[in-house]
């Protein structure tokens, strides 16, 4: 899948195919839970993600959220990011992050942490997506 940047900016960033959140998807296709997947791919947004969307409470949501979106930012990081431009809900690898990082958002404003949510959101929007796009994903 190619994406061509229309906008004078970075390029959109992919996360590879073959990373942690890979291996997440495979074990949570065969069944595993996600608590069991954490072992088998610690560096894994979408497993974070998952448990964060799942937590009975909102600061435990917070914590497995805020593991999700360090772990994404490590491997946008790897990827080539340099803290801006797209990063594009289409492309699968990247739904982890931006699933963790609407988790975050909703966590931080469950906790009180509104100005940690709002910017959540607009690192969303930064992406070049929205809270709407990525909460279909669930």
């Amino acid at each position: 899948m190619t994406h061509e940047n229309l906008l004078d900016g970075p390029p959109p960033t992919l996360l590879p195919a073959d990373g942690a959140d890979a291996t997440a998807r495979a074990a949570l296709a065969a069944g595993t839970d996600p608590r069991d997947v954490v072992p088998l791919a610690p560096a894994s947004s979408l497993v974070w993600a998952l448990l964060a969307e799942r937590a009975a409470d909102p600061v435990t949501a917070y914590a497995f959220a805020r593991t999700g979106y360090h772990r994404g930012l490590d491997a946008l990081r790897g990827a080539g990011w340099r803290g801006r431009g797209p990063v594009p809900v289409a492309h699968e690898p990247n739904q982890g992050f931006l699933r963790a990082l609407l988790a975050l958002a909703g966590a931080a404003d469950a906790i009180g942490e509104t100005a940690e949510g709002e910017r959540c959101r607009t690192f969303l929007r930064d992406c070049g997506t929205s809270a709407e796009e990525v909460a279909a994903l669930r």
